[in-house]
């Protein structure tokens, strides 16, 4: 019988959640939430039991000129392919494994999460708390809502957003580089619209000054049609593929060029940045293979 998260990882599970100090009930108040050291170190036991040899990261170089631009006062993003809540884990910790300069690029993340993440179970978010993040209420969860009977829920995910733009501001340029996954969740295969790129990441293009795409391959958490904690886990080799260092006006403006004034420009946008992260995928998953072969 396959394991399962909880299965699995119990004891981890148990010293995460005793050690968390995430709050379970998001406000204008706590938006940004910083990491906490001591859950780090046991979701990174975990990592480490589930990845094999050969797993590790290729385009450190472009990940270090980023993060000198973060540092000389340009804001920064990093647009994640999504199919699991071990993707940051993941990304963090590989990115330490290669020095010094990947313990710096790691420790300037700020990840973009969801307040689903915070407030739907105390256990993820435990998990969550241990990297630094910001909280938003994305907005297909506001228009899910009916405008008379949430209009109370309505009015605190605007007030969330607002203070969370407000974080933003305040932090992409200060050296740090903000994470977004642009398909706004994780990749059901049961979903094809799980892979599509939400309109809003157009905003952040629109708001930052360069970007870099990274790849995810190799499967360490499965997604399973229930709670995260009944996800499947197994043993792979990953690997994370970091783009060369783009601009994000130059890439807005390739992505609309052919456009009339009548197209959805911002999901055109979005669209292309999938295009982009699927061949990245694909052609990563070619050396993977090699790898395992």
């Amino acid at each position: 019988m396959a394991d399962t998260l909880t299965s699995k990882f119990s004891d981890q599970i148990r010293r995460v959640v005793k050690g968390s100090t995430a709050p379970t009930f998001i406000t204008e108040e706590n938006v940004y939430q910083e990491g906490n050291p001591n859950t780090l170190s046991v979701l990174d036991e975990m990592v480490e039991e589930l990845l094999l040899a050969k797993s590790g990261l290729d385009g450190l170089e472009n990940l270090e000129e980023l993060l000198e631009k973060a540092k000389s006062g340009k804001s920064c993003l990093l647009l994640v392919e999504h199919y699991s809540n071990m993707d940051l884990s993941i990304v963090s910790l590989l990115a330490r494994k290669e020095g010094k300069s990947g313990q710096e690029i790691s420790d300037s993340i700020i990840a973009i999460a969801g307040m689903k993440l915070n407030e739907d179970n105390p256990i993820v978010a435990a998990f969550a708390g241990a990297y630094s993040r910001i909280i938003i209420c994305p907005s297909r969860s506001l228009l899910d809502l009916d405008p008379e009977k949430d209009k109370e829920e309505i009015h605190r995910g605007i007030a969330i957003n607002r203070a969370a733009m407000k974080a933003i501001i305040r932090h992409k340029y200060k050296g740090k580089l903000i994470l977004v996954f642009p398909s706004g969740t994780r990749y059901r295969s049961w979903d094809p619209d799980s892979k599509k790129g939400v309109r809003d990441i157009d905003s952040y293009i629109r708001s930052f000054d360069y970007l870099c795409f990274v790849a995810l391959n190799g499967e360490v958490l499965h997604v399973q049609q229930t709670d995260m904690m009944n996800d499947i886990v197994s043993k792979d080799v990953v690997r994370v593929t970091v783009s060369p260092v783009i601009s994000c006006e130059e890439f807005r403006n390739k992505a609309i060029e052919n456009l009339s004034e009548n197209d959805d420009k911002k999901q055109e946008v979005a669209n292309e940045i999938m295009k982009v992260l699927e061949k990245m995928h694909n052609d990563a998953e070619e050396k993977r293979l090699k790898l395992l072969n």
